[in-house]
């Protein structure tokens, strides 16, 4: 596994969470604030989706509108990823 940082601002962090989980290669997400205190952790599994995710947009929405700068830690899986839509079906 590898991990990877992503400085963003307070406006941007809920979009670049989104589109981190899009990509659909991180296994976890942890917000960080400039001081570097881990403020939420997002685990992320094959087969979440949807509705499982509103209580953490609003949870970031609120985060991101407490202080200007934060630290996006993204653990990633390694090797070939396979996106959400095609999980278990064949040609």
């Amino acid at each position: 596994m590898s991990m990877e940082e992503h400085k963003v601002s307070g406006e941007r962090l809920v979009e670049r969470v989104k589109e981190l989980v899009k990509e659909g290669n991180a296994r976890r997400i942890i917000v960080k604030n400039a001081e570097g205190h881990t403020l939420l952790e997002i685990p992320l599994t094959m087969g979440v989706v949807g509705a499982f995710f509103l209580p953490i947009w609003v949870a970031l929405g609120s985060i991101a509108a407490l202080a200007s700068h934060y630290t996006l830690v993204v653990e990633k899986k390694d090797g070939p990823v396979t996106p959400a839509g095609e999980i278990g079906t064949h040609p």
